[in-house]
C-alpha cells in the first residue's frame, strides 16, 4: 500500500496568519532497539491546517509528534518546516508551541507569569511581556485571571492558560499532545470548540495527537489513521468515517456491520458480489462501487461495511437494497435506539441505529418482524488489512458472531 499522503488541493478552513508554515515528514521511520516504532511515513501538513492523529496506542502517533517537536530524532528520513529542514534541530530551536496532557504549568507561578514564560525567556521587555500577556488573557476569556495562582483555576481554565503559554511566542507549528485527556466528559466536549475556535481565528499549522475518534472528528480538518507505526489512511473527517480504507479504520472510527463477500464480476465502476453468512446458510447478490485503491488488485473474498445509522427499519426509499429481519436485541442510548437484527443472506448480529426522537421512527420490540434497507452506496468495499489489528475503537459486527448488545447492556 502507498504510504505517500498529500494535500495539494486542501485548504484549512481557518484564516492564514502572515507566519503560517507548512510541515512536511518525508519517508520518516524510527526504531527503540527491535521495536519499530515508525515505518517510512510521509505526510504533509499544509500552513494553517490543524491535523489529528489518531490510532490506538502504541500505532506511532506520539513518536510522530516527538519527531516534528526534536524530543527524538528519526533514522531516516527528513521534518521540514516551512521548506527548512528541522530533522536536526533541538526542540528550541524550531519555533514550536506544545501543549501537554497535563499542561505543565508552573504552580508557584501566577497565571499571566505562566503564560510569559516563553517571552521571559527570550529576553523580551517587560513591557512587551506585559501587553503579550493580556491580549493572550483576553484570547481565552480570562482577562481578570492574570494574578490567580495555577491551583485557583478549573481544569478547563488550565487548559486554556497552558494553550495561551504555548501561542504567545507566535509559533510556526502548535503540537497538542492528547490536550483534553485530563478533563471529563463535558468539560472536554466544550474545550474542543474552544481550541478549534483559537487555532481557525490564530491560523497557527496545528497537529494534535489523540486516541479520541470523536475529538478528531470535531476538531480537525484532516485526520490522519495509524497503526503499527505506518499511515492507514488520510482524510476529512467526513470522508474517512464514510468511506473507510479498510476494516481496521472502518472500526476504530465507530461501530460497522462488516461482511465477508464473493466476488462474482466487476465493470470499470462497480463489481458484484454474494455474502458469506457464517454457518453456511445461502448468501445473497450486492452491487457495490469499487474503490480506486482496489481497481488493479481485487481479492476473489472482501470485505464490505456499512454504518449502523445508514440502515433503516420498515422505511424502505425507491432504489434502496431491502431484507426481511427480526429484531433480537434493543439498547436505549437517550440519543439513539441500537437494534440488532438476525438478516437471512446477511447473517445475525446486523447492528442499525435510528435516532431517538425522530419522527420518522417507531419503536421496535424483540421478535418483531421488520424490512431492512440502505442505499447500495452506502455499502462499501474494503481493502484488506495490510498489518495485524491491534486495540479497536467502537464496535464491529460480523455475521454469525455472539450478540453485541448483549454485552454491551451488561456495561
Amino acid at each position: 500500500m502507498d504510504h505517500l499522503y498529500r494535500a495539494t488541493e486542501h485548504k484549512p478552513s481557518g484564516a492564514l496568519k502572515a507566519g503560517s508554515k507548512s510541515l512536511v515528514l518525508e519517508a520518516v521511520s524510527k526504531r527503540f532497539g527491535n521495536a519499530r516504532a515508525l515505518d517510512t511515513v510521509t505526510l504533509h501538513v499544509e500552513p494553517g491546517e490543524l491535523v489529528s492523529l489518531l490510532g490506538p496506542s502504541g500505532c506511532g502517533k506520539t513518536t510522530t509528534l516527538r519527531l516534528i517537536a526534536g524530543f527524538d530524532f528519526p533514522d531516516t528520513g527528513t521534518v521540514h518546516i516551512g521548506g527548512t529542514d528541522v530533522s536536526a534541530l533541538p526542540p528550541n530551536k524550531r519555533g514550536l508551541g506544545m501543549v501537554f496532557q497535563n499542561y505543565s504549568l508552573f504552580p508557584h507561578m501566577t497565571v499571566g507569569e505562566n503564560i510569559g514564560f516563553g517571552l521571559r525567556m527570550a529576553g523580551a521587555k517587560k513591557a512587551d511581556i506585559a501587553a503579550a500577556t493580556k491580549r493572550m488573557l483576553d484570547l481565552i476569556r480570562l482577562p481578570e485571571y492574570g494574578e490567580r495562582r495555577i491551583a485557583q483555576l478549573s481544569g478547563g481554565q488550565q487548559q486554556r492558560v497552558a494553550l495561551a503559554r504555548a501561542i504567545i511566542n507566535d509559533p510556526s507549528v502548535l503540537l497538542l499532545d492528547e490536550p483534553l485527556g485530563a478533563l471529563d466528559k463535558n468539560l472536554r466536549e466544550g474545550m474542543q470548540f474552544e481550541i478549534r475556535r483559537l487555532q481557525q481565528n490564530l491560523g497557527i499549522t496545528s497537529v494534535m495527537v489523540t486516541h479520541d475518534q470523536e475529538e478528531a472528528m470535531t476538531m480537525s480538518d484532516r485526520v490522519v489513521v495509524m497503526n503499527h507505526g505506518r499511515v492507514v489512511q488520510v482524510g476529512a473527517p467526513r470522508d474517512v468515517y464514510d468511506r473507510p480504507r479498510n476494516r481496521f479504520v472502518a472500526e476504530f472510527l465507530g461501530a460497522a456491520n462488516i461482511f465477508a463477500c464473493r466476488v462474482n464480476a466487476r465493470s470499470a465502476q462497480a463489481i458484484t458480489v454474494t455474502t458469506q453468512p457464517a454457518g453456511g446458510e445461502p448468501g445473497v447478490e450486492l452491487t457495490l462501487p469499487l474503490p480506486q485503491s482496489l481497481q488493479h488488485d481485487l481479492p476473489n473474498i472482501i470485505e464490505a461495511a456499512v454504518r449502523p445509522e445508514k440502515i433503516a427499519l420498515n422505511a424502505p426509499k425507491p432504489g434502496h437494497r431491502q431484507f426481511p429481519g427480526r429484531i433480537v436485541q434493543h439498547v436505549f442510548r437517550g440519543s439513539q435506539h441500537s437494534y440488532e437484527l438476525d438478516v437471512p443472506g446477511l447473517g445475525s448480529g446486523v447492528l442499525a441505529y435510528q435516532q431517538a426522537f425522530s419522527t420518522d421512527h417507531v419503536g421496535h420490540a424483540r421478535g418483531e418482524a421488520v424490512t431492512l434497507s440502505f442505499a447500495p452506496h452506502d455499502m462499501i468495499a474494503l481493502e484488506p488489512d495490510e498489518v495485524p489489528l491491534s486495540a479497536k475503537g467502537g464496535h464491529t459486527t460480523f455475521a454469525g458472531h455472539a450478540s453485541p448488545l448483549a454485552s454491551e447492556g451488561a456495561r
